[in-house]
Parts: C-alpha cells; structure tokens; sequence
C-alpha cells in the first residue's frame, strides 16, 4: 500500500501490557528525548523540531518529535539488560519449501515479463520471557556484535512501535534540497562470491530508484555518482550504489516518501508488479522490515532514513511480547533457489545470534 494512502486510514496498532519504558530514539551518538508530539502525517517533517521516523512496509508511519536531543556514545551492553530468545525459538512465516517455491514462481513470471525482479522476504518470531524487554538494550548488543552505519533504536511502546535496527543501507539523506540514495543489491560472504546476477540486480533497482527520485527532482539532476561499490560488513559484503538529485520547488517530506516509498531495492522492478507478487506469496507482514526508519531534523532541513533491513521489533499486539526479525533476497531469472535461501540465512545468522545470547564478538571480529 503506498505511504501516503495509508496514513489516511492509520489506526492506532493493539497493544498488550506496556511496561514503564520511557520514549526516546537513538541514531548512533544522536539521543532524543522528551517526547513533545506524535503524527501519522509526512507533512510535519517540513515544520519544526527533530523527529524520529518509523514507516512500515505496508504504510504506517510513525512521526515522534522530540524536545532534547544530545550527542553521546552507544552504551556498552549491560549483562542481564536483555534477555532475548533461546536460539531454538525461531520460527519463520516462509519454510526452506515455501521459499524456494516462492523463488521459483517469480522466475515464472519473470519468464512471462511481468517482472525483471522482486525481493522475497520472510519474517522470523520468537517469544520474549521477559515482558519489560527493552529494544535500546538489544541496540547496544547489535553495536557491538554488528556494527552498522544507520544504527538506532525507536521506543515509543504506547504507539506501537519499539525497533532495534542495524541497517548498512540508506533509504533517503536530505540536506536542504539535495537528497540521496544508496540501494543495496548483491551479498556475499566475500566478494569473490558475488556473482554476475548480483551486477545485474544492483544496476536495475539503481534504474527504479533514479526514476522515483525522478518524480520529485528538478528534471535533469539525478546522477549516479557511485555504481556498485563493495562494502564490507560483519560477516558479509554488499554491493552498494549511490543516486542524487535536487528536490524541485515545492516538493517536501511528503512528495519524497509518497514517490520512493517502499524502498526501491526490498520491492523488485517495475515496483507496482513485484508489489503485486510479493502480496501474493508472502505470508505475513513485513512491519518496520523493508520500511523506513531514522531522523529529521526540520529546523536545518537535514535528515537520514536507513532502510529497516537488519531489524528486529517487538509486537505486543497479541499480549505476550514477540521479537521479529525479517530477512529476504532480491529473486532475478538468474537466480538459484538453494542459493537465495542460504542468502536469507546468512543475512540473519550473526543477527539472530546476537539477540538469542549466542554470539560473544572478539575483539577485531
């Protein structure tokens, strides 16, 4: 459903017992508190103040503006501060059968045209014991098991919506009237495992990007000024490419997330069809996975949204707390069913580690 449809129809999320958390957002060393205001509506981002930003996949966004804001480091992880899952907990709404069922479907419909390429995604939950589980607390595990460029926690409990990201991709950067993207497409363990699809899938979500920013940009200055690049993570390597542009007069917050919204590189291309198949063959909602999540600060007209990849929430909805976590793959004709699930297990094994308690970095890893 795109952003701007859903705002006008968001209804406030079921919740079960929210315990005493206060609410406040961290984006690396950036700390807001003192909540002031919350809104379902894009355009309060062009107004005033520093809000964080939480949309998910399916529409639903999330503005909390926040009266403090400071600069501290993430703090080390306190033992016993998170008591995640056991590690045999996991379940997943896409079994290894469902899945590579779902891989082979969209070669299907790739061979009949409909699409070039669609992302295939699935959820993983998990029950927490501990019914005060606090989202900042799995932050500073992930920071220090899995360090990431957008990392940050998003804590509004009474609202819905307790995120701990560790997000390697940016969805949007604004600064005044320049605004930037940097699509993932390709992972590896190395680079010498990416593959030639894995080229070829990264240069057409940067075609799909280029023209939603289109939409939005004074005609003639989007660029693409990086084109698969190898960036390097824990764990894994990704290939990462950068588009620009220049905002036309008059386009805000609104206009830019109504035309990008969701991401480009977690839908496939054309966007509207792999919309339509990924409705089709997944299962669950992906929920602030494949959304957007991060800051704006409207009195500087800057802000940075990361792509929720790497992200766990907690849903309270049902009453007893539930971790979720998603992890997907971008599906081509090239693509080898085995091999796009292994992609999804090995995006999620260190993560999910880290929050059962099964990983214990070393120093230099």
């Amino acid at each position: 459903m795109p952003l701007t449809d859903a705002v006008l129809t968001c209804t406030a999320p079921r919740l079960g017992p929210v315990h005493n958390l206060t609410d406040m957002a961290r984006f690396g060393s950036l700390v807001a508190t003192d909540l002031r205001d919350v809104t379902h509506d894009p355009s309060a981002l062009d107004s005033a103040g520093f809000w964080a930003v939480s949309a998910d996949f399916e529409g639903r966004l999330t503005c909390a503006r926040f009266g403090r804001v400071r600069r501290e480091p993430v703090p080390e992880p306190v033992p016993g501060a998170w008591r995640g899952p056991a590690a045999h907990a996991w379940t997943s709404s896409l079994d290894h059968a469902a899945y590579t069922a779902g891989v082979r479907r969209i070669r299907e419909r790739i061979a009949t045209g409909e699409v070039y390429q669609a992302n295939l995604c699935r959820v993983l939950s998990a029950p927490l014991d501990d019914p005060a589980a606090d989202v900042d607390a799995l932050t500073a595990l992930l920071a220090r098991g899995n360090p990431a460029p957008y990392a940050g926690t998003v804590r509004l409990p009474r609202h819905g919506v307790e995120i701990a990201t560790a997000s390697p991709e940016l969805y949007l950067r604004r600064d005044g009237r320049t605004v930037s993207s940097g699509p993932i497409k390709g992972t590896g363990r190395t680079e010498a495992d990416l593959l030639e699809k894995d080229y070829a899938e990264n240069v057409m979500i940067v075609d799909l990007v280029r023209n939603d920013l289109g939409i939005v940009c004074a005609t003639g200055s989007v660029t693409v000024p990086e084109l698969c690049v190898v960036d390097k993570h824990p764990g894994l390597v990704h290939l990462v490419s950068t588009v620009e542009g220049e905002l036309a007069e008059g386009a805000g917050w609104g206009a830019l997330l109504g035309a990008t919204f969701p991401p480009g590189s977690v839908t496939g291309a054309p966007k509207s069809s792999a919309l339509r198949i990924i409705d089709e063959l997944e299962t669950a909602p992906r929920g602030p996975y494949c959304g957007g999540i991060g800051w704006v600060d409207a009195d500087r007209g800057t802000g940075e949204l990361a792509v929720g990849i790497r992200t766990f929430w907690i849903d309270r909805s049902a009453g007893s707390p539930v971790l979720r976590f998603g992890t997907g793959a971008g599906i081509t004709w090239g693509s080898d069913p085995e091999g796009e699930w292994r992609e999804t297990e090995l995006k999620a094994e260190r993560l999910l580690a880290i929050a059962s308690g099964e990983y214990h970095p070393i120093e230099g890893t």
